[in-house]
């Protein structure tokens, strides 16, 4: 039986992403800081109204989407979605999904769960319950907190996405080194070969406050130009494996049709294939 792995665009094993909150005036230094390194962030924002975004339309889609990152929903209120009644959770992300599609001018799909989010749950709610109230509202994805995912896997729901760690962890620069460090070539066994993510979280405030610029930045340098890795945003990561999922195999695995708009990369017992949006090939 063959070993059929995911491999992100242009056959890459590993993907490096991050995600920020609140939709700060920090957050533009660190856009920047983003572009200069080649990195890929997706930034949660607030609604204007409620939580006093610092960014007009016009600075948003400069400052933020002209440059691919990506904008995504962080609650019209930042309340936690565990600690809502289902109607008000609705609401919540719903009013900011409405005005962040409005200020950007394009589909919002992504989420990070405000305050504790799903960690802890109030007036006898559950995650289930969430989860099927954000998938009706078209969220593709929330990103959660709680725990850090130092084996770089991804998720198997996304709606509960669990990143790597904070910026501020203190064992952050040795999961660096060791996501540089994994061998995932086809010389290693073929169980180890499993696509990985490093994916980095936090506020961009927080670098003012603890005088952590220099540190962000020690990650980006760390992290970039490295061949190996396709830099992402969090949707980006989203879609992909969902083409990759959608690949549609004859019973004897042979052929794979590709029905999606992507081109999708798989390594199958060592050997790379890209499969081009409607294409159909033959796996020898």
């Amino acid at each position: 039986m063959r070993s059929v792995f995911m491999r992100y665009p242009n056959g890459k094993a590993k993907a490096v992403t991050f995600s920020y909150d609140d939709g700060v005036p920090q957050d533009k230094r660190l856009a920047e800081l983003f572009d200069k390194y080649g990195m890929k962030g997706t930034f949660n924002f607030n609604n204007v109204r409620a939580r006093k975004t610092n960014f007009s339309n016009e600075q948003i889609k400069e400052y933020f989407l002209s440059k691919g990152h990506e904008i995504a929903v962080h609650g019209a209120f930042h309340r936690a979605n565990g600690n809502l009644r289902p109607i008000e959770g609705i609401r919540d992300v719903l009013d900011c999904r409405l005005e962040l599609e409005e200020r950007c001018g394009q589909i919002i799909r992504g989420m990070a769960y405000p305050d504790s989010g799903i960690t802890q749950m109030g007036n006898f709610g559950n995650y289930e319950q969430i989860k099927n109230y954000l998938c009706e509202l078209d969220i593709a994805y929330a990103r959660t907190l709680g725990g850090d995912n130092n084996s770089f896997l991804l998720p198997q729901d996304f709606h509960a996405w669990m990143p790597t760690a904070h910026h501020n962890n203190p064992q952050i620069m040795e999961y660096i080194d060791e996501f540089l460090n994994l061998d995932i070539s086809p010389n290693v066994y073929h169980a180890t070969r499993i696509p990985r993510l490093l994916y980095i979280w936090g506020h961009s405030f927080e670098f003012d406050r603890n005088d952590g610029w220099e540190h962000i930045e020690e990650i980006c340098q760390k992290l970039a130009n490295n061949d190996e890795i396709w830099y992402a945003t969090n949707i980006e990561i989203y879609d992909y494996v969902q083409a990759y999922k959608s690949l549609q195999y004859s019973a004897d695995g042979h052929t794979v049709y590709n029905p999606t708009l992507f081109t999708v990369w798989l390594d199958v017992d060592s050997r790379l294939y890209s499969i081009k949006s409607g294409e159909t090939i033959r796996i020898n």
